[in-house]
């Protein structure tokens, strides 16, 4: 086989995966390790959002089910869940408030750079991969820097703590409220007050600037129920229902007041409530619509906060809110009401949410490599050691060689078989007279007699025969022109000559048509026994690491031995294609050797006839002219 034939092939062959590959409408791939996706499409037009301010970056929920995700394609624990933005590139940090594979349920914060009213956002939501890496971004950057509190009171039995990247944890245990809006709340009994210790990122200056928002679920229409509080000194800001109105007020300022009143709350519902500061105005929002409002600043407050009660000391055991509370997020920023708008449709669950933010169909990876990551396939692989993936590495070049020596002395042979035919049907109407062959015209001789075209004498010019042909036709004309002025006539030793350079020429057109056979040769014996070596070699480290561990565990040996085995696989995948290859090649090897014996028998015996010294006498009387005298 010659080499640009077989590079001219290789480069093909990528070019034509590459082209399969980047016509299927999934190139685009963020990373090959995960084998599943689907869009999510964000859109706050769903939510009345057509116009206004923008909302910015937000942490966006998510809330899976058993109608919009697959559950069984992802770990127990989702670690193999990754956000990335619409561009397929840049990775969006999120975190998992609840995953629960039983009940298939889930809830997932995702930040999304930058929203806009009236504009869709879309969001690639990757998942299936068998061993994900650790996640390079951190659930406190889900968070702008302006949010100092988020608490989803998720935990059982431990103090809620802050997802946040201020880091701010509750002094004490609250009650669990399991099935709340979003996973599990806080229930508050209104006599005992949640403290948050004060810390430096909770600290208010005179007149700075607040959003404070929270679901909320009364059980009890009560007087002044405070629902959060906030007291130093002479100045407190609280947070209340007053008989299940919802109200802010500030005292101890130069213009302490309490926000107007409206309409009570549905006892055993879940609501909206957020709390505006924008240092003119605090004003109170309901389900994303303005509540009441009053003229005044926050005060300078440093204290501690209190959640569901009244933090006072001189008023122990007072009153506070009864019910369930869910989501608390406290940021130093006034939120345009789009986000308030925004919040409360994305996280109130039900119609709106739906069709807020909407899961597209699962898409697979379509990558090449796609079907090695699941199943028995993805274990083997995931668990092949260095000196596995060497030895394999070693096995498929070797069968890239193989393949490539096949296809293409394959095709030399079917161009071989081709020009024979063609040159045998010429020499068919040669070999009744071969005066062409000596004459003086070499041309003539190089075209059998100038009888085939341009075209056919191109294909035959490939043939081996031809080839063979062509030496004995050179042969023939040096010494019919060097013999005797007028004789065509060759001795026994010319003939013996002739035979032998016919024979010269038998034997390194044989070495061409088994040219790189070798190759296949060594792929037939030597891709079993290199897997083999990668197979005990994959088993002796497996033993070694069992013996290491100093236990005995079938589901640890089983992958490590399952991997060694796949070398020997690989092994007998070059060797058996390359065996029946081999065989097949070499039955065509024979068959155009067996076509140059019966040629060069055929082409001696006529060239000893026709150049005999009495066929030559007898074309001599033949063309000799006629005489009168002559009886």
């Amino acid at each position: 086989m010659h080499l640009p034939p077989l590079r001219r092939f290789l480069k093909g062959l990528f070019a034509a995966a590459l082209l399969a590959q980047c016509a299927n409408p999934l190139c685009a791939w963020w990373n090959n390790d995960w084998s599943a996706r689907r869009k999510v499409i964000i859109d706050p037009a769903a939510a009345g959002l057509a116009s206004g301010d923008a909302i910015g970056g937000t942490a966006v929920l998510l809330r899976l089910h058993d109608g919009n995700f697959n559950f069984a394609a992802i770990a127990a624990d989702g670690a193999d869940l990754r956000f990335v933005a619409e561009d397929d590139k840049t990775v969006l940090p999120y975190h998992i408030e609840k995953m629960d594979t039983v009940l298939n349920e889930a809830f997932v914060w995702v930040r999304v750079p930058d929203l806009k009213p009236g504009v869709k956002t879309s969001v690639w939501l990757y998942y299936g991969n068998a061993k994900p890496p650790a996640a390079t971004t951190s659930a406190k950057e889900t968070y702008d820097k302006d949010t100092v509190l988020v608490a989803h009171f998720a935990e059982h039995g431990q103090p809620p703590g802050d997802s946040s990247g201020s880091g701010n944890t509750f002094a004490t245990a609250g009650i669990a409220a399991d099935g709340a809006l979003i996973g599990t709340g806080l229930r508050l009994d209104g006599r005992t007050a949640l403290m948050l210790p004060a810390s430096a990122s909770l600290a208010w200056a005179q007149g700075a600037t607040l959003t404070w928002s929270a679901w909320i679920k009364p059980t009890a229409l009560t007087p002044n129920a405070v629902l959060f509080q906030r007291h130093e000194d002479d100045r407190t800001f609280t947070i209340g229902l007053d008989r299940g109105s919802p109200y802010c007020e500030v005292t101890g300022l130069v213009e302490p007041g309490r926000t107007s009143s409206g309409a009570p709350l549905a006892l055993n519902s879940w609501h909206h409530l957020a709390v505006v500061a924008d240092g003119r105005v605090i004003s109170v929002y309901l389900d994303g619509r303005a509540y009441g409002s009053v003229t005044a600043t926050l005060p300078a407050l440093t204290g501690p906060y209190a959640l569901g009660g009244d933090d006072t000391p001189a008023t122990p055991g007072a009153l506070g809110f009864q019910g369930e509370l869910d989501e608390l997020q406290i940021s130093k920023d006034a939120r345009p009401v789009t986000w308030l708008v925004f919040s409360q449709a994305n996280q109130g669950g039900g119609e709106a949410a739906s069709h807020l933010l909407t899961i597209g169909d699962e898409e697979q990876d379509a990558g090449m490599l796609a079907f090695l990551k699941t199943g028995y396939l993805g274990v083997i692989i995931g668990s092949l050691t260095v000196d596995g993936w060497v030895v394999i590495g070693l096995l498929m070049v070797m069968m890239v060689i193989s393949w490539a020596v096949m296809i293409d002395k394959a095709m030399y042979l079917n161009r071989v078989v081709k020009g024979n035919e063609l040159f045998l049907r010429e020499w068919k109407q040669v070999s009744r007279d071969l005066a062409a062959l000596d004459d003086s015209e070499s041309e003539k001789a190089k075209r059998l007699g100038g009888q085939s075209e341009d075209k056919e004498a191109k294909i035959m010019h490939a043939a081996p025969l031809y080839r063979v042909y062509h030496i004995g036709a050179e042969e023939i004309r040096y010494r019919v022109s060097t013999g005797r002025a007028g004789a065509r006539v060759l001795s026994a030793r010319s003939i013996q000559a002739i035979r032998a350079s016919l024979d010269g020429g038998m034997v390194r057109e044989t070495h061409r048509l088994s040219s790189q056979m070798v190759l296949l040769t060594i792929a037939i014996s030597g891709g079993p026994f290199l897997g083999l070596l990668g197979t005990v070699v994959g088993v002796m480290i497996t033993f070694a690491a069992v013996a290491s561990a100093g236990e005995v565990n079938v589901n640890a040996i089983a992958p490590g031995i399952a991997a060694a085995l796949a070398a020997t696989v690989a092994g007998l995948a070059v060797a058996i294609p390359a065996l029946f290859g081999y065989n097949y090649l070499l039955g065509r090897v024979k068959n155009a050797n067996s076509d140059m014996h019966v040629f060069i028998d055929e082409f001696v015996a006529k060239m000893a006839e026709f150049y005999s010294e009495s066929a030559a006498a007898e074309r001599t009387v033949t063309r000799a002219p006629f005489s009168p005298s002559e009886p």
